[in-house]
């Protein structure tokens, strides 16, 4: 009898672990002497998620992506990972994850089955078992029958596989990686994001992306946008999106965009954001709505765009400026 309940509290604590966020962010704060790169950061990335880290420069992905690789150690704040504290237990954590950064760490002189065989020993994989994963996993990317030719002869695409394979040798349960379509043309980038669904879906790995493309952004299971060191919004692309009231309609203003707003507003009790010359309107129906505002103010409005939300409206519907900011100023009103 004692076995047996022995047994089933085993296996409860497998089921939960299997059920436990492979990262949790608490309260995350970070602060270079007067800047504060992270404000009280907090999410979660669960097992076998495809988990986006979406935002324009300077917005603190790259601070967090330095904490949870163990490069960094956070003002305040907790970042677990697979159970392990980042700052605490360095050691436990880069045992559980791979790494892939935005720069290169191949050696393009050596082969590809080379550059992943030294990978291996710094991992303490020896022999047979060694080369027997090597063959894995570069069967898994696709480059098995390129495996003794030098990487420097590699199109930027594949080389972004080898990097990627030195990431998943020793079979970690997290996988982060820091802007890694950076260099990539369009093929190549759908690829290497075709790859990261596999290992998710058949390796069951939990895989963390920073990014500062929206297309990007619409394959991960899950956001966290971040703007000035906050998060500013958490959900699935269709979950944020849905958060928008209606179409989405722009107005480019002949003279005053913040006039034109103000009395926008004042006559169809709407709210407006002037973003440059443009006022920003949500609006159920936007072309039904559009005839109505162009009667009203006959020569104040240049053009007019009428779109269905994007993941940039959601960013803009939480900060109330664009995500990228012209000239490197942020340029907009909210009202």
């Amino acid at each position: 009898m004692v076995t047996r309940v022995a047994a089933l509290a085993d296996r409860g604590s497998e089921t939960e672990r299997a059920s436990a966020p492979n990262i949790s962010v608490h309260n995350l704060v970070h602060r270079y002497e007067s800047r504060t790169a992270l404000n009280g950061v907090s999410f979660e990335v669960r097992p076998a998620e495809l988990f986006g880290l979406l935002g324009p420069n300077g917005s603190g992905k790259t601070t967090l992506f330095r904490i949870l690789s163990t490069l960094m150690i956070p003002t305040s704040g907790k970042a677990l990972v697979m159970g392990f504290d980042a700052a605490q237990d360095s050691a436990s954590v880069r045992r559980e994850i791979g790494v892939v950064f935005q720069a290169q760490s191949i050696d393009p002189k050596l082969t590809a089955y080379e550059n992943l065989w030294h990978q291996g020993h710094l991992y303490g994989l020896r022999g047979a078992l060694l080369k027997r994963r090597v063959g894995e996993i570069l069967a898994r990317v696709g480059l098995a029958d390129r495996a003794k030719e030098r990487v420097e002869t590699f199109s930027g695409g594949m080389q972004r596989r080898i990097e990627l394979a030195k990431g998943l040798l020793h079979r970690p349960g997290v996988l982060l990686l820091d802007e890694p379509t950076t260099g990539l043309d369009p093929g190549a980038r759908r690829d290497l994001w075709q790859y990261l669904q596999i290992l998710r879906d058949e390796e069951h790995v939990s895989v963390l992306v920073t990014t500062h493309l929206m297309e990007e952004a619409e394959r991960c299971d899950r956001l966290a946008i971040m703007s000035e060191g906050n998060l500013v919004a958490l959900g699935t692309p269709a979950e944020l999106k849905s958060e928008i009231g209606g179409d989405v309609i722009l107005l480019d203003a002949a003279r005053d965009a913040g006039l034109l707003a103000d009395r926008i507003r004042a006559r169809f009790h709407v709210e407006t954001t002037v973003l440059g010359n443009q006022v920003r309107i949500e609006q159920e129906g936007g072309h039904r709505f559009v005839p109505d505002v162009v009667e009203a103010f006959p020569g104040e409005i240049q053009a007019i765009s009428v779109s269905k939300p994007a993941l940039e409206d959601v960013f803009i519907h939480r900060t109330g400026h664009k995500f990228w900011s012209e000239g490197g100023e942020e340029n907009s009103v909210a009202n």
